[in-house]
């Protein structure tokens, strides 16, 4: 959802007793509901039905059903994402634009991501959280980039946060601008200009924005 940048369908149940599987049942309802009618037909009525959990209960825990989709993308941002570690930047890039491709391409995972995404455009609140999940996924890549740079593979000062937009956003654009398809040739092309840039020094972060930092 980076959308692996993947939200799932499959998380497992965290522990924490009755109240974290609550959680966990209203977030799967959530994600099929959100799949099975697209955001403008997703209810609180709808997750109550597929969860087994009272709509009341919802309503006060959850608030409405911006609540819901919050709440299940903060649990997505904090589930453990395999960041590729392949022993140079250009196997890790290269692996990290087909994963998000798979997320997108997977029958189940990506219709998922898809409706997130789709929901963030719609409402604000969506937006936010899908903002605070995509800050998390760059938070864990950012290992991506800093292994290069200690290689000598990359220049020093290189923005790790920088090379993995690089590497993903063509995907994105095709994906919801021009509606283009993706495919592996796609991802790798993707991953090789962000290397290229990388490389070149382009993605280095200014002297004077890394002071203000």
């Amino acid at each position: 959802m980076q959308l692996e940048l993947t939200l799932t369908t499959h998380g497992t149940v965290r522990p924490g007793g009755r109240t974290a599987r609550t959680r966990a049942a209203v977030r799967e309802a959530t994600l099929a509901e959100l799949v099975a009618h697209g955001y403008q037909g997703l209810t609180v009525e709808g997750v109550a039905a597929r969860s087994g959990v009272h709509k009341t209960t919802l309503y006060r825990r959850w608030g409405n059903i911006e609540g819901l989709i919050a709440d299940a993308l903060e649990l997505a941002s904090g589930e453990p994402w395999p960041v590729p570690d392949t022993g140079t930047i250009d196997g890790d890039l290269h692996a990290l634009a087909r994963e998000v491709l798979t997320g997108f391409t997977d029958p189940e995972a990506g219709p998922v991501a898809t409706a997130f995404v789709a929901a963030a455009v719609q409402n604000p609140a969506a937006g936010r959280a899908l903002h605070a999940f995509f800050q998390a996924r760059h938070e864990q890549s950012a290992p991506i980039v800093d292994r290069a740079i200690a290689r000598g593979e990359l220049p020093a000062g290189t923005d790790p946060v920088e090379v993995v937009r690089f590497a993903i956003a063509p995907l994105y654009y095709r994906l919801f601008v021009s509606g283009e398809p993706i495919d592996e040739t796609v991802a790798d092309r993707a991953a090789a200009a962000a290397l290229a840039a990388a490389r070149a020094g382009v993605l280095v972060t200014p002297p004077s924005e890394s002071a203000s930092s």
